[in-house]
């Protein structure tokens, strides 16, 4: 299996038996849901954490030939139940014997159509939906994330998903092994061109592949890591629920010092969320349970929003501005870079470790996610005999941020989550409250492309960055709403705060230029100007990926 498995990035249960720590009698009393297991699609609230993904997009251009085809592939996609068997399996083995296993393999397959797909298949029914984003489609609301109106990043010049080369169909394959993942790639392409088999017999696809993407993590020592060489995927919410009838927990408390969380910093979020057909987020109580979230179709249950972004990263522009800016401020560019994204390169926070770099912070998984940004943060001792998280930190517990003097407000990981920050006036547009941000989440399942960058090699093609995949249950509320009101507001959270100096975007009649502030540590303010672009959308499309059984009553079985 992969070897970027870390609990961060699967809100599955323990290898074995969850030993369940005492929770409130309040806790007790808040039923949480079970989950249809058999028909959520893997990959949506458990991950399919591969080394190897390959994506496929196809244009259906004969619909009746493509519902056969549908109709027989559909065995092979892969189910949450599946996926968290396997995990769990994996786990058992790799704890029993210490090391990382390969006694166990496995290749997985998911499936997410497109608005403009759906509508081939059943126009009627497509009408349903009512997320204004997922309608019109990534390319038509570009410009609303400030992606660039020329040049490479245009969605007009997109290798896949612009006006001009839109996909019906995103099929995403994962595996352990580039020799397997090699293998489903060649027998998704023999199911398209040779056809599929269907109670005996050859049915053509009706369908034409239109583009590939290949992603892998990246070797080692930057294997867990993105390109610009920060460890991505730490912060991850948890998912309320049970694994259909059974007792498992999705994501098992781990927090003695809060039962609604799972590992410290993890909150465990509603899974409406993420899936239709169950409850949402309360806004106003984040422990609370919301409305049930349903839209469009009624086969919509147990589906999910899926937004792709192909993200070239320009690593080499954006060392040299650490190195640049850090020197300038005379802070270096490891802690510098630490500001900029709110994480050392190694993944430790900067709120637990401000000055310098922890190593074993950043591995150990009960602590590299427990801060707050408001307030400071108070561990608990874990129950004598249970699964709970120790903090073995206890010196470099998280401080008071308030005014942002350790991670910048600006901070990639205080603008893309902002934890329990507060809008300076509630009646702004952004969320005056924590339980408000809890319903702005999104689930990631990013895995990089291209080859690491190697600064002796002159010209440097470039081509490498980060396949973005992200679940959700309104790209409106979610996607859209983090990007265009935290990450690409300079005004968020204070006024002047500037952008997220890594995935925001600025464009006024076509000038990309963007800010970041900093404090220094005698209180001092200093703002950097940035005109250039580190992250730029190459491609990309919102998508949704049904249930089992939707993708049976759209097959027309």
């Amino acid at each position: 299996m992969t070897t970027n498995i870390p609990a961060r990035e699967v809100p599955f249960p323990s290898s074995f038996a969850l030993m369940e720590a005492p929770v409130s009698k309040a806790e007790k009393e808040v039923k949480e849901p079970e989950l249809e297991v058999d028909q959520i699609q893997g990959n949506i609230l458990v991950g399919f954490n591969k080394d190897n993904q390959t994506l496929i997009f196809l244009d259906i251009q004969d619909v009746s030939a493509f519902k056969l085809w549908l109709r027989a592939v559909i065995p092979f996609v892969a189910t949450t139940e599946e996926v968290l068997q396997f995990n769990r399996l994996f786990k058992m083995i790799r704890s029993r014997r210490k090391v990382e296993s390969r006694a166990v393999l496995s290749t997985w397959m998911n499936m997410a159509f497109s608005f403009k797909g759906l509508e081939k298949l059943d126009e009627k029914e497509a009408a349903k939906f009512q997320d204004k984003g997922f309608k019109a489609g990534l390319a038509k609301r570009s410009r609303g994330l400030n992606d660039p109106s020329k040049g490479e990043g245009a969605q007009q010049t997109w290798l896949i998903g612009g006006e001009n080369n839109e996909a019906d169909l995103m099929i995403i394959l994962a595996s352990d092994s580039i020799e397997e993942m090699a293998f489903a790639v060649r027998r998704v392409e023999s199911w398209v061109y040779e056809g599929a088999q269907l109670h005996g017999k050859t049915v053509p696809s009706g369908a034409a592949v239109i583009f590939k993407q290949k992603g892998a993590t990246l070797p080692s020592p930057l294997t867990g890591h993105e390109h610009f060489g920060f460890l991505d995927g730490v912060s991850q919410p948890g998912i309320r629920g049970t694994a259909g009838k059974s007792k498992e927990l999705i994501t098992a408390r781990q927090n003695p010092a809060d039962p609604n969380q799972g590992k410290p910093g993890q909150d465990r979020l509603w899974p409406g969320e993420f899936v239709f057909g169950y409850p949402g987020q309360d806004p106003k109580d984040a422990d609370k349970k919301g409305e049930l979230k349903m839209e469009g179709p009624a086969w919509n249950k147990n589906g999910s929003f899926l937004v792709f972004r192909r993200l070239r990263q320009d690593v080499g522009g954006f060392h040299d501005f650490l190195k640049n800016e850090g020197e300038r401020l005379k802070l270096g560019a490891e802690l510098f870079g630490a500001k900029c994204v709110g994480r050392w390169a190694s993944g430790a926070p900067i709120e637990r470790a401000p000055t310098a770099d922890n190593l074993k912070m950043s591995r150990d998984d009960c602590a590299n996610n427990a801060f707050d940004f408001q307030d400071a943060t108070v561990p608990k001792a874990p129950k004598p005999g249970s699964d709970q998280c120790a903090d073995n930190f206890p010196k470099s517990l998280a401080q008071e941020d308030k005014d942002g003097l350790v991670c910048p407000f600006a901070g990639h990981i205080r603008k893309a989550y902002p934890r329990d920050d507060v809008a300076v006036d509630p009646k702004t547009k952004n969320p005056p409250n924590e339980a408000d941000t809890e319903t702005h989440r999104l689930l990631r399942r990013g895995i990089p492309f291209g080859d690491p960058f190697d600064p002796t090699v002159i010209p440097d093609d470039g081509n490498r960055g980060l396949l973005f995949l992200a679940y959700q249950t309104s790209i409106e509320n979610q996607f859209e709403f983090v990007i265009k009101n935290w990450v690409n507001d300079p005004e968020f959270k204070d006024p002047g705060s500037g952008h997220d100096p890594i995935l925001g975007q600025a464009d006024k009649n076509g000038n990309r230029e963007r800010f970041f502030a900093v404090k220094l540590a005698n209180g001092e303010k200093q703002t950097i100007r940035i005109e250039k672009d580190w992250v730029i959308p190459t491609g990309g499309g919102y998508f949704f990926s049904p249930s089992i059984h939707a993708l049976e009553l759209l097959s027309g079985s």
